[in-house]
């Protein structure tokens, strides 16, 4: 096949340009390849990466529409008609990188009308939202199925060049969920007839429908006595101090903030504020407390139904948030709040 032109996105980390605190940079134009862009290369040297376009990931995040724009007019000015194709990342699970390839691929593909892939974890938040639009390849959670995720695009890149279709189940892309038509032998309404008496006589069936499957958690045992136990406050609502200071993301958390209690009595409008962009915050603004009731559980201190609050508690945002990283948030959280000595924690939501 006639050489491939690819203009590549990458974040400023696999930009070679800096880690967090690089997550500000705006768009940049880099001639040829940087990061993985040169194990694709290498891979498949049928391809040729004309540019890369590097960003920063709260830069994206934080000016999703005007940095599009920006990055697709840097793709514009320097690659011109010289582009057959864009790849972006491959992101794995990071979720606000996730994000941003996929609102670059469908950019690219809406406005300079040329396919676009992208390399996610099945969990990023990323897939849910862009999986319609953008042919995205399965990815591993974490930069170690790097050399996998980029073999996988160059395979996946090769046939929509040449404008071959695309099957989830052999070229390794994650489904788009577009419902096509199928033709069965009986109604809907014979089969499922059909599997009840299967059931029902105990026979093996099938739903046609997969389930989701989650994890259980066994609950603990009720504390014995609460009147000389440390409980802790942790919340998936976004209640920061005023200002976030570690800038927690409003969807898609790639983290989560630890902060101190003590001399609080309350939480007021002036000292803290919630930063979920998941439900409408008014309520919570006005009153902190609605979301993490520090002002309740001094109550139960005074009255000694609870031996003391834990002087710390944990926020992040569990809008869009992969299972995944929960999982990672909860057992970081649960490990510290047992070196605080606290043998109960009240988790609340939005």
């Amino acid at each position: 096949m006639a050489k491939v032109h690819v203009v590549h996105y990458l974040n400023q980390f696999f930009g070679g340009l800096g880690g967090e605190e690089k997550a500000d940079l705006g768009p940049q134009w880099f001639d040829g390849p940087k990061g993985p862009g040169q194990l694709l290369q290498t891979l498949a040297p049928d391809i040729e990466i004309v540019g890369t376009v590097t960003a920063g990931d709260n830069y994206m995040a934080e000016n999703t529409d005007a940095a599009v724009d920006e990055v697709v007019g840097l793709i514009e000015k320097n690659a011109g008609a010289e582009i057959d194709l864009l790849l972006a990342g491959p992101a794995f699970n990071a979720g606000r990188y996730g994000m941003a390839c996929g609102a670059v691929c469908q950019a690219v593909q809406e406005r300079l009308e040329k396919p676009a892939i992208t390399a996610l974890y099945p969990e990023n938040p990323a897939v849910d939202i862009y999986r319609k639009a953008v042919t995205i390849v399965r990815a591993g959670s974490d930069v170690m199925g790097m050399r996998d995720a980029v073999g996988g695009m160059v395979a996946v890149a090769k046939k929509l060049v040449e404008e071959q279709a695309i099957d989830p189940a052999t070229d390794g892309t994650i489904s788009r969920g577009l419902r096509q038509n199928t033709f069965a032998e009986s109604t809907g309404a014979q089969r499922a007839i059909d599997m009840l008496m299967r059931k029902l006589r105990g026979d093996a069936f099938e739903t046609e429908y997969a389930m989701p499957v989650f994890s259980r958690v066994p609950p603990a045992p009720p504390v014995k006595d609460l009147s000389s136990a440390t409980v802790a406050l942790v919340t998936s609502g976004g209640i920061v101090p005023r200002g976030n200071p570690d800038r927690i993301e409003s969807a898609s958390a790639s983290k989560y903030g630890e902060y101190s209690l003590k001399g609080l009595e309350r939480l007021t409008p002036e000292s803290h504020q919630t930063v979920h962009g998941g439900y409408d915050p008014t309520y919570a603004n006005q009153d902190p407390n609605r979301v993490l009731p520090l002002d309740v559980m001094r109550d139960l201190e005074r009255e000694g139904r609870i031996g003391r609050l834990a002087d710390t508690y944990f926020a992040t945002v569990g809008n869009a948030t992969s299972v995944e990283r929960a999982e990672q948030f909860g057992r970081e959280i649960a490990g510290k709040l047992i070196n605080f000595g606290a043998l109960a924690v009240i988790l609340t939501s939005t």
